[in-house]
């Protein structure tokens, strides 16, 4: 006897629709990327790469700065791309989508400057896969400012490179 088909929940396809999104992503250090979702409808979604026009980590290599965190540790970032989130707000700009009030599921949970720009746009609700190593100040702002973080996975995902 065949096991009965289960449907994955809404929270499991728009995880699945991100891993799909973040293939098109141009910086290897962090294939990321995010779908913003409005009444289970994806609304825009963005991954991470440089700006339009402008050379990919992917073919000239990353642009390293050494950045002093909140807890007083080093790490280097990449500052050749937009992160995620910073492209789909970008996205929803262009084409006047509103995000007032959406969800956005991300592998990665929001920097600081990511967290901001979702509170001044309006997300609700934020799902991340993994916790992302600077992000305590930004989970802080998050749940200031009333947006419900939920994650599936209660680790820290580290950059392999």
């Amino acid at each position: 006897m065949t096991e009965k088909y289960v449907r994955p929940s809404w929270d499991e396809y728009f995880l699945e629709v991100m891993h799909a999104l973040a293939k098109r992503a141009t910086c290897d250090r962090g294939r990321t990327a995010c779908v913003v979702v409005k009444d289970n409808q994806i609304v825009v979604s963005g991954y991470v790469g440089s700006p339009p026009g402008l050379p990919h980590c992917d073919e000239v290599g990353h642009l390293m700065k050494k950045v002093v965190e909140e807890d007083g540790s080093i790490h280097e970032h990449c500052m050749r791309t937009i992160h995620a989130e910073q492209n789909a707000l970008c996205q929803a700009a262009k084409r006047g989508v509103s995000v007032d009030g959406a969800t956005l599921y991300c592998k990665l949970a929001p920097c600081r400057t990511c967290a901001m720009l979702l509170i001044a746009s309006g997300i609700k609700r934020v799902v991340a896969e993994y916790k992302y190593h600077a992000g305590g100040e930004a989970e802080e702002m998050l749940k200031q400012a009333g947006i419900l973080v939920e994650y599936i996975h209660d680790e820290t995902l580290e950059y392999q490179k």
